[in-house]
């Protein structure tokens, strides 16, 4: 896949006070990017558009290049003790994407500078948890790995977890630029994560990202680097044919990756909120993705709010699927959750 190059740039004048800001500014201007200045990467005035579709389609592909002021992290149970705070936002346009309600008015990427601050403060989250191990999540609100080529950011916090004996980091993407990761000194520390599903769902949900058979090529070049490798199959959807196109799916990964591997699986089935159907359907209006709530069961979560999921037998028939063809083709391969 072609490398992601933004259509507009933005600096908060302070980033380029920073040799990170400096590289990635150099690369833009090699690019041909524009350039323009913001005073806030909270606050991007200027993306072009004549109607609030436009205006989101551009700002998915405006690149913002700023400092994190915040340096208390989220937490990011339970995959993961602490979310690393390296970027916010991703160039793909999959219509399910949570970020379509989370990022809300802001879906532009936004990418920090101050790298040195943001380890050292996962540093003192590590002293704090001592003796056991810190585990922190990348990918949380980003897919890093598609914008490696513009900052480096996320080999550079590869190599922090590699160095530190109590850390570890963990990610997932969409995209297969893993050229940057293969040489690095990891340590074994890195949970190397793709996201794979049918087909169906790629061809029809998920553009601006990674062909599957790109993601598999880059998913293997990871696994024989020495990474733990993990693929989250998600959303799982009950799709027409959907039993024949998951027995697909991993028929392929059987033919790429080892059936011993230690591999480890996320499950998560399709669901929806009100909110992002609303948002789903304003920005991609002729989408096929099924939402409508009279098939689904409506589960509770925290915070008294809840989600369109399947119902009960439907995801009961969907797990087992999921669970047998793990089984099949990679028997020692663990699998982490289903949801």
């Amino acid at each position: 896949m072609r490398l992601f190059i933004p259509d507009f740039a933005f600096f908060e004048p302070e980033a380029l006070q920073y040799p990170i800001g400096r590289e990635i500014e150099q690369r833009l201007r090699a690019l041909n990017v524009p350039i323009r200045e913001t005073t806030s990467h909270n606050r991007v005035t200027g993306i072009p558009g004549d109607t609030p579709n436009e205006k989101y389609k551009n700002a998915k592909n405006t690149l913002v290049v700023g400092l994190r002021k915040t340096l208390t992290f989220d937490t990011s149970k339970p995959s993961a003790d602490y979310a690393i705070p390296i970027s916010t936002g991703c160039m793909g346009h999959c219509h399910y994407c949570y970020l379509q309600t989370t990022l809300g008015a802001k879906p532009y990427i936004r990418v920090y500078v101050n790298m040195d601050q943001i380890l050292d403060a996962a540093r003192g989250y590590i002293r704090e948890r001592a003796p056991e191990v810190t585990t922190f999540e990348a990918a949380c609100t980003s897919d890093p790995v598609g914008i490696e080529h513009l900052t480096g950011n996320l080999a550079r916090v590869v190599e922090f977890a590699g160095q530190e004996p109590l850390a570890r980091l963990r990610f997932v993407t969409k995209y297969d630029g893993v050229e940057p990761f293969l040489h690095l000194e990891h340590g074994g520390h890195t949970y190397f994560r793709f996201s794979v599903n049918a087909d169906y769902v790629i061809r029809h949900f998920e553009p601006g990202t990674a062909p599957f058979a790109e993601r598999l090529a880059a998913a293997s070049k990871v696994y024989q680097a020495g990474y733990k490798l993990g693929l989250i199959v998600a959303p799982l959807i009950r799709f027409e044919g959907w039993e024949d196109g998951y027995a697909q799916l991993f028929e392929r990964l059987a033919q790429h990756l080892p059936r011993d591997s230690d591999l480890r699986f996320e499950l998560i089935q399709h669901r929806f909120t009100a909110t992002a159907k609303r948002i789903i359907l304003e920005r991609y209006p002729k989408t096929k993705l099924e939402m409508d709530e009279t098939k689904r069961k409506y589960k509770w979560g925290r915070y008294g709010r809840g989600k369109w999921v399947y119902q009960d037998d439907e995801a009961t028939t969907l797990r087992r699927h999921l669970e047998g063809l793990i089984h099949t083709h990679f028997p020692l391969a663990t699998i982490e959750y289903f949801t």
